[in-house]
């Protein structure tokens, strides 16, 4: 169990400088790593799209101790729509909720000292009202399943995740792969998972010599791969190997070689101003208006 870690949940975007506004300045994440391609990614890490998007990791430090989300946004697509799969990533943070009563966002009082706040697109995150620590603020990230003793068996048993709690009667569980690691929660929903088209993926990092063996016992198993162990270029960085899963939802799961991701990963002091520049000189919003026309939803 050891041997891998969490790192971070992707989420598309349509609107990018809402986005921005949202991670940076409510959830005061910092601007990782951005990145620009030209083409789909052949591990569909943007979605099943074959033109220009871009990447974009954000959180409150490098994900080789925090969980972070990457940012998906393609250039063609204006909007999503969101299923019930994804139910929300947890933050331990004070200021958080602090910033969102400055901002004028809408703050959902929870019980417990929670509060919920939806982020542009359509996503939910749970801020819970404590200082924020010095280590990794981000929780948990919750996930819908159809049945819950099935998914235990796929993370636990297949997957080797470690079972923290389970309660009956909410019919949920919390895992994890480290006891100082953000924690991915399981919560049965009683009917089918619905994806829409804002489908999420969960990654996870392992040694690259693992990566084989996941996929063979995955076949073995009868479980659904979809990528089989490929190599991934960044252009000017680390090319990294990865493996895709889906598990019984339909939840996808990247695992990565660890050694290569490591290098990849390393936060880039101007990644701040490669996004900025890039939402810039993003003219695609303006050339739908200007063509009375909106931009497409996928």
């Amino acid at each position: 169990m050891g041997s891998k870690r969490a790192l971070h949940y992707v989420l598309k975007v349509g609107n990018r400088g809402q986005t921005a506004r949202f991670y940076r300045e409510l959830l005061g994440m910092k601007v990782l790593r951005h990145e620009e391609f030209e083409e789909g990614c052949k591990a569909t890490c943007n979605g099943p799209y074959d033109g220009k998007w871009s990447k974009t990791m954000i959180g409150y430090g490098s994900e080789d101790s925090h969980f972070v989300v990457e940012l998906t946004y393609n250039y063609g697509v204006g909007q999503y729509r969101v299923g019930n799969d994804f139910l929300g990533i947890t933050i331990q943070s004070s200021q958080a909720v602090q910033h969102a009563r400055q901002m004028k966002w809408l703050l959902a009082e929870l019980p417990g000292g929670l509060f919920e706040v939806v982020a542009p697109g359509g996503y939910t995150f749970y801020l819970e009202d404590k200082d924020q620590p010095k280590t990794d603020p981000v929780r948990r990230v919750a996930l819908a399943v159809s049945d819950l003793q099935k998914s235990l068996h796929y993370w636990s048993s297949l997957l080797g995740m470690k079972i923290y709690s389970k309660d009956e009667t909410k019919k949920n569980a919390l895992l994890g792969y480290g006891d100082n690691q953000c924690k991915l929660e399981l919560q049965d929903i009683g009917g089918p998972v619905d994806h829409g088209t804002a489908f999420g993926r969960i990654a996870f990092a392992c040694p690259k010599d693992e990566l084989p063996n996941i996929e063979a016992k995955m076949k073995k198993e009868n479980q659904k791969i979809l990528t089989p162990l490929v190599s991934l270029d960044t252009p000017g960085k680390a090319t990294v190997q990865v493996v895709i899963l889906a598990d019984p939802d339909g939840h996808e799961i990247c695992f990565v070689g660890d050694e290569a991701f490591q290098e990849l990963s390393q936060t880039d002091p101007t990644a701040d101003k490669l996004l900025n520049d890039a939402m810039d000189a993003d003219k695609s919003a303006e050339w739908f208006a200007k063509h009375s026309r909106q931009k497409p939803s996928a």
